[in-house]
């Protein structure tokens, strides 16, 4: 069985050093669209090194460590790369992210959940520095074809719909280049860059990445409900429903409640298209 959930778990963790500074904070939050307009007070928070500060997504990319790929090389898993989706995301934040930073990033196969025609493995990563924990992240990989080994299902993840009309409608639109420049992060997939390739795959042209669309959500959240304070943000997590094309735009519905932002993504060109759902920014 290419899955062996109980010696995917009981792997020992394995440990990498990671490194980032200002550079690759404000290359990360040029590739989420920040810097229009470029002189905006608000945006130079993500664009000038004398005022930086590190929205909390980041840490999906620091180091440029790809921890999804990795997990996915852990002992008791092997499993074809084309029935790999990235299923959903959430990230802990134990203190804010320093603009420059040095870490241990210790990573393992958390779970592993059996949905019957398929399976999902939990990819954890841990990372502390020398002041202790900085935050915790949790990729959610569905494996088509990988289920039906009398597993445990796991926990529901679907969040009740939100009631009521939103607090906040607004829209973002992405760039035409800004897969491109996303991936300069560290994700160099060829799904978001080459057209031949990302027809093999089913696409009429490349998507952008899940994880630029995670970023760009969780910007508009801090930058409308939260005052532009990304140490208010305390964990930040969605699951991946649907797919977008560079130069769509993104219609995002917030609901605000007692210590929490829910919100709802979808792709305005393609008659509002879900992209992101049960979408919970959490803080303080």
């Amino acid at each position: 069985m290419p899955i062996d959930a109980e010696k995917a778990v009981a792997a020992e963790p394995r440990s990498t050093e990671i490194a980032w500074d200002h550079k690759d904070v404000q290359l990360y939050h040029l590739g989420l669209g920040a810097g229009l307009p470029a002189t905006d007070p608000a945006e130079l928070r993500y664009t000038l090194e004398s005022r930086l500060h590190v929205l909390p997504s980041f840490a999906t990319v620091a180091g440029a460590a790809m921890g999804v790929v990795g997990g996915l090389s852990a002992p008791g898993i092997e499993v074809d790369l084309a029935a790999v989706l990235h299923g959903g995301q959430t990230i802990t934040l134990h203190r804010p992210i320093p603009v420059k930073g040095k870490a241990l990033n210790t990573s393992k196969v958390a779970a592993v959940y059996d949905k019957g025609k398929a399976a999902i493995l939990v990819l954890r990563s841990e990372v502390t520095d020398d002041e202790g924990p900085l935050w915790t992240s949790d990729a959610q990989i569905f494996v088509r074809g990988e289920g039906g080994f009398g597993g445990d299902r796991g926990p529901s993840t679907r969040l009740p719909a939100p009631e009521g009309d939103p607090d906040l409608e607004t829209e973002r639109p992405v760039r035409g280049d800004q897969a491109l420049l996303y991936r300069l992060s560290g994700d160099w997939n060829p799904l978001h860059a080459d057209p031949e390739f990302a027809a093999l795959a089913g696409f009429d042209r490349p998507i952008l990445h899940g994880l630029c669309t995670y970023g760009m959500v969780l910007k508009a959240i801090v930058d409308t409900q939260l005052g532009g304070d990304v140490s208010r943000v305390r964990s930040y997590g969605t699951r991946f429903v649907g797919v977008v094309f560079p130069g769509e735009t993104l219609r995002i519905r917030m609901w605000r409640g007692e210590g929490r932002v829910q919100a709802t993504v979808t792709a305005v060109e393609r008659d509002d298209a879900p992209v992101l759902a049960d979408t919970v920014v959490e803080h303080v």
